[in-house]
């Protein structure tokens, strides 16, 4: 790619990138939320029309319209949300579009099955053809993404994320894939925020910052400190955790139980609490009840059974509302399906759960000028970049997003936050600032509790960590007795005592 150039307005989300890709080489792509880096890819991807420059494969000047011309010239792009049909069978959805055909119109399955067989056999990535995806842990349904774009007869494989929801098991499963399918001569991008799994993989990286190219190295010329420094410009601080006292329960959850639509509960028999000044992790593979137990305690699901007590108040399923009058704030685990109004302006977005303050609203009319204060305050404490307080939130990139929705929650000064993936699909200078935040809170005598895919996150903050497997507590661990092994174990529905 020469001098790729994209504007969005007065937005300049990609100035003048070169980026080079060798045959049988792994190529990092870091940087900070909004720096340019997707923005390059979807280009790559044919995703996105650029304003100027050039893509050369082999030499060759490329112009691509959508993914089929992307594809067709050898690249493909396992997606960050995996892109599968849940009722169909993992060799149905690896052929889906160049599907072996009967007689030249009927699906014929055994081909299919026969063609995945050896698909899987070339790369060393073995799948049972014939299970269907909806019964696939996450990891599983990688390999079937993976599997499906190699069946596509791509040379060049962009990975956008690909760790985000994956247990630590799985994620050396999937470096070790990454690695294999280099020794096969396919040309790897690899975009990733976790700078440890760019060390293990990569042999170069290529560091963006604000739509710029800041450098490419290899890898045996840099540092994971190296790489932090030139994504964000600054020196990122270690953290340490302060020894503080803890005071009584700020939460209480007791046998609570919530159904499924089959025989077994959602959530079965969960007992669980967290302290006044004191962050308590939840672990455990995507699906496995932490959503519901979230939408429990907010107020959005009904249990059958059960108890909650937030503050010293019962508020077994009572409204969203009561739940927060009580003294719960939440950062809900979706910045887009649940955190926020995506047509609404910064401020009304900023507001929300504030508005009936009274120096923000009296007898039902807002104060423009002083919501607009609280608005921008908060976003500047928490460095949301925008051009308008006034533009939609919809305008902002996704770690902007999340930041907004974290200034407004944190704002609330709430003795309990539930804090539900903080830092998904942000950078590391955002997810600096954010633990940062949630540990001043934590220093202030609140509690938190934290649910988080990303083990890193749940071991650099948490005074006790929760393992949830099938709706159960599984686990539980101090922060001394906690490791990537035992945690990961237990997360897979192992048991640590054999």
């Amino acid at each position: 790619m020469k001098h790729i150039t994209k504007t969005y307005g007065a937005l300049v989300a990609n100035n003048s990138i070169d980026l080079t890709l060798q045959k049988g080489e792994i190529l990092a792509v870091v940087g900070e939320n909004g720096a340019g880096k997707s923005t390059l890819m979807k280009i790559l991807y044919g995703l996105e029309a650029y304003d100027s420059g050039e893509i050369l494969i082999n030499g060759e000047p490329r112009k691509f319209r959508s993914p089929h011309d992307a594809i067709d010239s050898g690249i493909g792009m396992v997606q960050q949300h995996f892109m599968l049909f849940p009722p169909f069978t993992a060799a149905e959805n690896i052929v889906y579009g160049h599907e072996p055909k009967r007689k030249g119109i009927l699906f014929n399955r055994a081909e299919a099955s026969d063609k995945v067989k050896e698909l899987c056999k070339r790369y060393g990535m073995y799948i049972d053809p014939n299970v269907k995806v909806a019964d696939c842990p996450v990891g599983l349904q990688q390999r079937i993404e993976i599997l499906k774009v190699l069946y596509q007869g791509v040379e060049i494989i962009i990975f956008d994320e690909p760790s985000a929801v994956l247990t630590p098991q799985e994620v050396k499963e999937l470096l070790k894939t990454i690695k294999d399918l280099k020794q096969a001569g396919k040309s790897i991008i690899l975009i990733t925020h976790k700078l440890s799994e760019v060390m293990a993989v990569a042999d170069r990286v290529m560091v963006m910052r604000l739509g710029q190219l800041i450098k490419t190295m290899p890898i045996g010329e840099t540092s994971i400190e190296e790489m932090s420094f030139l994504m964000v410009g600054h020196k990122l601080e270690t953290r340490k955790i302060k020894k503080i006292e803890q005071g009584s329960a700020v939460l209480k959850v007791e046998h609570l139980t919530l159904a499924g639509t089959g025989e077994r509960n959602t959530l079965d028999d969960v007992n669980l609490f967290v302290r006044r000044g004191e962050i308590v992790g939840i672990a455990g593979v995507s699906g496995n009840g932490q959503s519901e137990l979230i939408q429990c305690l907010t107020g959005i699901l009904k249990f059958q059974a059960g108890s909650v007590i937030i503050n010293d108040q019962d508020v077994s399923n009572r409204s969203v509302q009561e739940i927060r009058d009580s003294g719960c704030a939440c950062i809900p685990e979706d910045r887009y399906y649940w955190g926020n109004a995506a047509e609404a302006t910064l401020v009304e977005n900023a507001i929300m759960s504030h508005y009936k303050k009274s120096n923000l609203m009296r007898y039902g009319i807002f104060h423009k000028k002083n919501t607009r204060k609280f608005a921008n305050d908060c976003m500047a404490e928490f460095d949301v970049r925008y051009s308008s307080d006034r533009q939609a939130t919809q305008e902002l990139s996704g770690g902007n997003v999340q930041k907004l929705i974290v200034a407004r929650e944190i704002s609330q000064h709430s003795p309990f936050l539930i804090a539900a993936e903080p830092t998904r699909g942000i950078d590391i200078g955002a997810i600096d600032f954010i633990h940062g935040k949630l540990l001043e809170k934590r220093e202030k005598g609140d509690g938190i509790l934290l649910i988080s895919s990303e083990l890193t996150e749940i071991f650099a903050l948490s005074d006790r960590i929760y393992v949830m497997y099938e709706g159960k507590i599984a686990g539980e661990f101090s922060r001394e007795e906690a490791t990537s092994d035992k945690v990961g174990l237990v997360m897979m529905g192992g048991n640590l005592n054999g």
